[in-house]
């Protein structure tokens, strides 16, 4: 039995799936989020945050696997330091970036892969005069866990809570919602 071709359609920020499938897009025509906070990311998938525009449309995502391309100016984080029960994975493609892991800080530039098997505390902050470019992917699990453990590396980074949680709402109270579109000023995008 063939796999069908997904559909994608522009909502609002550029293209994502809208029905099951294989599919083919490039990043800049894909759909992408930005926070002021963390930065840019396409996710070339359609979560709720993507179709908020299009409410609709049902949400197609990945089952196994995710998927982000996420582009960091200088002194901002991805995201919260955090430990998942899951694999993830990292290639950064362009720019440099410090790698907060365990509690150890780590230079990384172009074309350096970093492995983190599950329960490994991490994050990335931007660094250097341009953009930072990595391409994340995480293995997928229904009882899938997460934390945000207190580190000191990653408060002095502005990329760390002050009260451990597993609450992803709790760690990211502080900042401002996800908004549609690609990161502001990123040439590769034109």
């Amino acid at each position: 039995m063939a796999v069908e071709e997904a559909r994608l359609e522009d909502v609002g920020s550029g293209l994502a799936p809208v029905s099951p499938g294989w599919f083919v897009v490039n990043v800049a025509e894909a759909a992408w989020l930005r926070n002021d906070a963390f930065g840019g990311r396409c996710v070339f998938e359609s979560n709720g945050r993507v179709l908020s525009q299009r409410p609709e449309l049902e949400p197609q995502q990945f089952e196994q696997v995710g998927f982000t391309l996420a582009v960091l100016e200088p002194g901002k984080p991805t995201g919260m330091y955090h430990a998942e029960s899951s694999q993830e994975d990292f290639l950064v493609l362009a720019g440099t970036c410090l790698l907060l892991v365990e509690e150890d800080e780590r230079e990384l530039r172009a074309w350096d892969f970093v492995h983190c098997p599950p329960g490994t505390r991490h994050t990335f902050v931007g660094t250097g005069g341009g953009p930072c470019v990595i391409f994340m992917t995480g293995a997928r699990a229904e009882d899938g866990t997460i934390v945000y453990p207190v580190s000191e590396t990653a408060l002095a980074h502005r990329a760390g809570v002050e009260t451990e949680t597993p609450s992803p709402r709790e760690a990211y109270a502080p900042f401002g919602h996800w908004q549609l579109g690609p990161p502001d000023g990123w040439p590769l995008l034109a």
